[in-house]
């Protein structure tokens, strides 16, 4: 007896949605599609347009603007033809919104059109559509993202360690009874946030540094560049995902004045501000003919200026005198520390939106590279300080 070929995956795929009940309860009174109609050459793929029709015919319930959302989503490599591999990816809920929670989600209509078209918004909507024409490349994404968004819970991580940055620098003002280049004043290195390399073996400092600002200048870029960017990029990917590239930012930092600077104190957010900052113009960059935002050359630019700013004041300062002799003003390097990480980690977390990182091998490759990184940098502080019998400054 010879044996029956099987079914093309594309024919599972068919078959598989036939089943699907949360479509509509009626849905097995409807004559079932063959699945050699499906694909009758056995290749594997179906067409979008039996896909719609498949879809058309199982959930009459469907709002048709949102049938358009799911097309869009299984077809994700917008060549007209649906994979088995495609269907399982939209049925298994490896987008958040998915197939099945797109049944169940709102009772807004996503429109065909262009977001960007859409009329008689409030202020509030207009905000939220402008953050996504302002972060995301794809017209599938930043539907998604302005039907589900709901402010809650709102963008409270920046928020919050704006606010904290700013009452610790203001603390620090009235203590030292100076504002302007307050790292110059003889008693700021004092302060148990700073990190010094006296004092690397306390390991907060390799953290807390980020509320020490060396001037309201410094803390004034700092602060502008991260409402400005990272707001937005939170309202999107949430505080999970910018709180680990900042914080991922602000470690390698201070790691990399450990290593490469290694007599330098470290003071302000720019390792955190600059993973996202360089994460964000980089996404820009790798999707440019997908991002809609206005004057997106502009903004770019004015970024980079407004960085290139920040990092020339650093390394001036860097090189100045000293106040307080023999320990050198702060270190620059905490800035290309946080680039790094922005166009590594911060790139993976942009370009994958509602998607799981662990899915991701990119992520695996540079979370792995962080992560070496990390230890050679820990285990380069117990070592290679002695070994290289490298005179520090006094603690202060």
């Amino acid at each position: 007896m010879g044996e029956h070929p099987s079914p093309g995956p594309a024919v599972a795929a068919c078959a598989e949605a036939e089943r699907i009940e949360e479509l509509e309860p009626e849905a097995d009174e409807r004559p079932a599609a063959a699945p050699e109609d499906c694909d009758p050459g056995n290749t594997g793929y179906i067409s979008t347009g039996k896909f719609r029709s498949l879809l058309e015919s199982h959930s009459s319930k469907l709002d048709p603007h949102k049938r358009e959302v799911l097309l869009a989503l299984a077809d994700s490599h917008a060549d007209g033809q649906i994979g088995y591999q495609d269907f399982v990816n939209l049925m298994s809920n490896k987008r958040s919104n998915s197939f099945r929670q797109a049944i169940l989600q709102g009772n807004r209509r996503l429109c065909s059109k262009a977001l960007l078209e859409e009329k008689g918004l409030n202020l509030s909507q207009r905000l939220i559509r402008h953050v996504a024409y302002e972060t995301l490349p794809r017209e599938i994404d930043r539907k998604w993202y302005y039907d589900s968004y709901t402010c809650c819970p709102p963008p409270w991580f920046m928020i919050t360690v704006t606010l904290l940055e700013v009452a610790f620098f203001l603390y620090n003002g009235v203590s030292l009874d100076q504002f302007v280049l307050q790292v110059t004043h003889p008693h700021y290195l004092q302060n148990s946030l700073v990190y010094h390399p006296q004092l690397r073996a306390q390991a907060w400092r390799y953290l807390t540094y980020i509320f020490m600002h060396a001037g309201v200048e410094h803390l004034g870029l700092n602060v502008a560049l991260q409402l400005l960017v990272g707001v937005p990029l939170e309202m999107v990917h949430g505080a999970t995902r910018i709180g680990l590239v900042y914080v991922a930012g602000v470690v390698a930092g201070s790691l990399a004045v450990s290593v490469a600077d290694m007599t330098a104190p470290v003071v302000g957010s720019s390792g955190g501000v600059y993973a996202l900052v360089s994460a964000h113009l980089a996404n820009i960059v790798m999707n440019w003919s997908g991002m809609k935002c206005q004057f997106k050359l502009l903004r770019m630019a004015v970024a980079l200026i407004c960085m290139s700013m920040e990092f020339g004041r650093a390394v001036w300062l860097r090189f100045h005198p000293s106040a307080y002799p023999p320990c050198p003003h702060p270190s620059f390097v905490a800035h290309l520390g946080g680039v790094a990480v922005g166009i590594t980690l911060g790139v993976v977390v942009l370009r994958n939106y509602e998607q799981r990182l662990q899915d991701q091998s990119l992520w695996w490759i540079f979370v792995a590279m962080y992560s070496i990184f990390v230890l050679f940098a820990v285990f380069w502080n117990i070592f290679a300080y002695s070994l290289l019998d490298l005179k520090l400054p006094p603690p202060p």
